[in-house]
């Protein structure tokens, strides 16, 4: 007793350590947290907070302030959402217009690239003509720097990047491919604006590009920018994907941008709706904002450098007035280590940016409830307000913001503010873990626990002697009894080893992973033509594999066999008072299962053709596989152990 008392002592520590660690990597307090690490700004050898001392400091006069806006997985489809063209036309020609940004940051999924039954994936020209035509149409290139970049959606089913099928440098405006840096100058001074270009080359079909892959010269290339942008103000990096969904050799993609303020990316569209703010902050310090996507929530995002203070307000579509407050930064995005922070404390005016389609009639400030007074109009869509910084000095505050507009529309906008440089508020966990959390290598570890397990459930029954004696009737004994059956008959123990031996190591399909290119997809990773693109979701994939399949198929099949060895048929057993509805669950959900497995091969024949379909192991020869065990199970002798190693049973 003492020593399994000691042992759940030393459990109860190491997993309060797990969750201590946990809690602090993922930044999760909910409380203003000492947490954000000072750095070198970057362009010089002094801290965030020396240069913040410095001149100039935001006042009352439209200067050292530009904007800009970014819009990600616009996805414009041939077949679906007729409202997503003309709305994206609008956006482009009368959003574009009232805010006036500097530049316009597209981050990729410019196009749908999906058959119309949302199974296959292939490009459209006619969805990138449609693109092209919106661009011209609007003249939006002739009123801002448009810089548009691809997503994995845009490189589906491409081969090389000179395939004749990669619209994407024929129609976009920027026609730049792979990884580049961009500088806005300004009369005060210039901005890095790093793209880091993650897509896949080759890129196949769906769903196997959705992580991006960096490799050691991608990285090497990004390092050169990140030496280049040092001699900006700030740095902006962009991309498509996440870094939770980039895979990139040592030291890593967050460790490559470090330096920057922040780093602008979409792909995760919200996660269906669960997620609509996911921002977080990399151990680093710098900044990921992830943004909602245009295709089914028509989001967009205004950003603002003011005295080199970057801000941004998240926004929908058509929704006026759009309120950025650019001074006093919001405080959970303070980045001491790159932000001259110090300039907000020595600053003389609140700075709110206002855009709306009507002009706007009246700005109201308030901090912490006490009204400041009405903005007046500094040029431009700037507006500002005297204020006393030094009231301010210790702890967070509130300020709220409301701008209202000549057609009676008003909208209302609220943030906490703190001057203290080495406190901000946290991020959410489940923010943090999805953003900061390299998910491939989550997956490698458990697509391995979960098959070790599996696999060695089968390995350990079938050389563990069958214990001697009256069998027990406890729900342990029986299971472990189920178990010791499908090890030692032959058919059932081979079967059920090569399948998944099969999943772990051999070839999930084999057939044309991008159209005219044959291939073959693997746990570990996918071959397409003489290229290899290491293993990611493939591994999610396997996951889920095992988890709603094989190990399912392999307790049905104990628990069938068990009710044989009772003496039970199938009908039989349908048919005993007081087990009717338990069997009839049993087999309810086995057969939803083997519906889903039969659905996976009919996504494999929509996806990759026949071939695939008929050259599958782990999906078409497994599922019919499951029907022969199934079969064989229900109908064949009935499984008898006689003694400790061997079933009595035929093979």
């Amino acid at each position: 007793m003492l020593r399994l008392f000691g042992a759940l002592v030393l459990l109860g520590l190491a997993l309060a350590c797990i969750t201590s660690w946990v809690l602090e990597s993922y930044d999760t307090a909910w409380h203003p947290k000492r947490s954000v690490h000072q750095r070198p700004a970057a362009g010089d050898g002094d801290g965030g907070s020396d240069r913040g001392s410095l001149p100039p400091f935001p006042g009352g006069e439209l200067e050292n302030i530009f904007w800009f806006i970014q819009v990600s997985d616009i996805h414009i489809s041939r077949f679906h959402d007729p409202r997503r063209i003309p709305d994206f036309e609008k956006f482009c020609t009368d959003t574009v217009e009232v805010i006036k940004p500097a530049l316009v940051l597209a981050t990729g999924d410019l196009t749908d690239a999906k058959t119309e039954s949302k199974v296959g994936s292939l490009q459209h020209e006619v969805e990138w003509q449609a693109y092209h035509n919106v661009l011209k149409r609007s003249r939006v290139m002739e009123r801002t720097r448009w810089i548009d970049i691809r997503g994995n959606h845009d490189a589906f089913n491409i081969m090389s990047l000179d395939s004749v099928n990669n619209y994407y440098r024929k129609y976009s405006a920027n026609q730049k491919v792979g990884s580049f840096h961009y500088v806005h100058k300004t009369p005060f001074g210039n901005y890095s604006f790093v793209c880091a270009d993650a897509t896949l080359t080759p890129g196949p079909k769906r769903p196997y590009n959705f992580f991006g892959i960096l490799n050691r010269t991608q990285m090497d290339l990004l390092a050169t920018f990140r030496a280049e942008s040092r001699r900006s103000n700030q740095s902006i990096w962009f991309g498509h994907y996440t870094t939770s969904t980039v895979i990139s050799p040592s030291p890593g993609v967050r460790e490559m941008m470090s330096s920057a303020v922040a780093y602008l990316c979409g792909h995760l569209h919200t996660l269906g709706g669960l997620m609509p703010v996911l921002h977080s902050r990399h151990p680093q310090g710098t900044l990921e904002l992830e943004l909602g996507d245009w295709m089914d929530n028509r989001r967009y995002r205004v950003l603002a450098f003011d005295h080199d203070l970057l801000s941004f307000s998240d926004l929908t579509f058509e929704r006026w007035p759009s309120v950025l407050i650019t001074n006093p930064k919001e405080a959970q995005y303070l980045h001491p280590g790159v932000e001259p922070l110090g300039r907000i404390r020595r600053s003389t005016h609140i700075r709110i940016l206002a855009f709306s389609e009507a002009p706007v009639t009246a700005v109201h400030v308030s901090v912490d409830g006490e009204p400041l007074g009405s903005g007046r109009s500094a040029g431009g869509p700037l507006y500002v307000v005297p204020w006393d910084p030094s009231l301010y000095l210790t702890g967070l505050h509130t300020i709220r913001v409301k701008v209202e507009d000549s057609a009676g529309r008003s909208t209302v906008r609220e943030q906490q503010f703190t001057l203290e440089e080495d406190q901000s508020p946290g991020f959410g966990f489940v923010q943090s873990f999805i953003l900061l959390t390299d998910h491939y290598i989550l997956g490698r570890v458990a697509f391995v626990i979960v098959m070790l397990l599996n696999v060695g459930v089968l390995l350990v029954f079938r050389f563990l002697h069958v214990p001697s004696g009256r069998a027990s009737t406890g729900l342990s004994s029986q299971a472990c009894m189920s178990l010791h059956m499908v090890s030692k008959m032959d058919t059932f123990y081979y079967s059920l080893l090569l399948f998944n031996l099969c999943t772990a190591l051999g070839p999930w399909f084999i057939g044309e992973l991008i159209d005219g290119h044959s291939g073959a997809c693997f746990a570990f990773g996918v071959f397409i033509d003489g290229h290899f693109l290491e293993g990611s979701l493939t591994y999610v994939v396997g996951v889920v594999q095992l988890v709603f399949f094989n190990m399912p198929l392999t307790c049905y099949l104990c628990w069938s066999l068990h009710q044989r060895c009772r003496g039970n048929t199938f009908r039989a057993h349908l048919l005993r008072p007081g087990c009717r509805w338990r069997a009839l669950c049993v087999h309810v959900s086995m057969l939803l299962l083997l519906t889903w497995q039969a659905y996976s091969c009919y996504f494999l024949l929509e996806t990759y053709g026949p071939v695939a379909f008929l050259l599958s192991p782990v999906r078409t020869w497994a599922l019919g596989l499951s029907l022969l065990l199934v079969y064989r199970a229900w109908t064949g002798p009935a499984p008898r152990l006689r003694d400790n190693s061997k079933s009595t049973a035929p093979s």
